[in-house]
């Protein structure tokens, strides 16, 4: 059993080893889009991009100006995935399988979390878009 007063010391060292290994995921997953469409995801013009991969939205944060559209792309090669806005203003796109997108623009300011609908749960696939003004 650990100790309640050793437990904020392990969640700091374990803190940058899970940051690695997201850093890691996201950089597998933008080599995965390469393969995929030929080019970065950074140079997609009409939307910010987020990789679905490993169970990891990639970036997990983003933040973005009022009007813009974020695509979620999922470059996984097996699993299919799909974004849930959390607080229920849009209903969870399909099934997005491997090389599918689905596409929302954001019109309101504030932050928005949103998930993996049959992943969330099990995997904590989360992510979250801040929209500024």
């Amino acid at each position: 059993m650990i100790s309640h007063r050793l437990l904020p010391a392990l969640l700091l060292v374990a803190a940058p080893a899970v940051a690695n290994e997201a850093t890691e995921i996201c950089a597998e997953a933008e080599e995965r889009y390469v393969e995929v469409f030929g080019q970065p995801s950074s140079a997609v013009e009409d939307a910010e991009v987020v990789l679905m991969y490993k169970y990891n939205f990639c970036p997990f944060e983003l933040t973005v100006k009022a009007g813009t559209t974020v695509r979620w792309v999922n470059v996984d090669k097996r699993t299919s995935h799909s974004v849930l806005l959390k607080d229920g203003s849009e209903p969870e796109s399909d099934r997005l399988f491997p090389e599918e997108s689905v596409d929302l623009t954001f019109l309101t300011p504030g932050p928005q979390e949103y998930l993996c609908g049959p992943h969330w749960e099990t995997q904590n696939m989360i992510g979250m878009v801040t929209v500024e003004p």
